[in-house]
């Protein structure tokens, strides 16, 4: 089912068809964050990437509990999108041979997953607040709130560290 298929008819619909996209989006970024630690060689880096993969797995549980609470069986849909941002990462981290440079590269992965991640959940807790599900509203701002905090420590990280060591790194 695409995002403006026919199967999409009512606001319940496409939040329901949103919520099995973030869904899947989590499980696949739980999947590709343990290759991002190996390649991270900055231990800020490293720890915040691990600790964001318990943050993430914390998501799915979360993303579970919604389903539960809209009686319905926790499931997926393909993501091409996420697909996209996560092969473009391993693409991009798989041609750099420098490991500062490396490391500048998985942050700016790290944050297109994040910035995605909070457009679905922004949306997803405006949609539940419309239907009135203050409840799963107020679940998933839990997750947008890590979300945003997640790219506020890459970005400081970044600025901090990755991105003058990946400068100081050119030839």
């Amino acid at each position: 089912m695409g995002l403006f298929s026919k199967d999409i008819q009512t606001m319940d619909d496409l939040f329901v068809h949103t919520l099995q996209d973030i869904y899947y989006a989590e499980n696949k970024i739980a999947q590709s964050l343990p290759d991002m630690i190996s390649k991270a060689s900055n231990p800020e880096l490293k720890q915040g990437l691990q600790s964001h993969l318990q943050e993430t797995k914390g998501h799915v549980q979360r993303l579970e509990k919604v389903f539960q609470m809209l009686n319905m069986q926790a499931s997926a849909v393909d993501c091409p999108a996420i697909d996209g941002i996560l092969e473009e990462a391993d693409d991009v981290s798989s041609e750099v041979e420098d490991k500062a440079v490396l490391d500048a590269a998985i942050v700016a992965s790290g944050q297109a997953v994040e910035h995605y991640e909070i457009t679905r959940y922004g949306s997803l807790i405006a949609w539940a607040n419309e239907m009135g599900r203050k409840d799963v509203a107020d679940l998933l701002s839990t997750t947008l709130a890590e979300e945003k905090a997640a790219d506020q420590k890459l970005t400081m990280v970044a600025e901090q560290r990755v991105n003058r060591r990946a400068q100081s790194a050119r030839a």
